[in-house]
């Protein structure tokens, strides 16, 4: 196996472990089985009301922040755990602003979603 296979080979293998991350954070946490409910529930809508691509271009932006950080919060929780097993403040700290990161990113995408819908909505009467 020559430099440019090893590299073609150990390039799909990060992919494959970032793959499984996902799948392994989606198995074992609530919170971001939630945000992709959430997600689908709102791209069905979009579909539904014909979004406009910049419409659907802000809607992912959005929804890809929002699970991104859920995914970055997991791993974060996953390393404090492994170096801190006991409760430690500055573990707290860690994880809390994590947890809080999603939260801020939930909170405006909310805003922005129904800044986005609430067009379509006013149509509807």
């Amino acid at each position: 196996m020559g430099l440019r296979d090893y590299k073609r080979a150990s390039l799909l293998k990060s992919f494959g472990y970032a793959i499984s991350g996902i799948i392994r954070v989606i198995k074992e946490e609530r919170n971001i089985k939630i945000h992709l409910c959430a997600a689908l529930i709102v791209i069905a809508l979009a579909s539904y009301f014909h979004f406009s691509r910049n419409d659907w271009m802000v809607l992912l932006i959005i929804i890809t922040i929002v699970t991104s950080l859920e995914l970055v919060n997991s791993a974060v929780e996953a390393v404090v755990d492994l170096s801190s097993p006991e409760i430690h403040p500055l573990a707290k700290k860690a994880k809390d602003v994590a947890a809080g990161a999603v939260l801020v990113a939930a909170i405006v995408s909310v805003i922005i979603g129904f800044l986005l819908f609430f067009p379509y909505f006013t149509i509807l009467r």
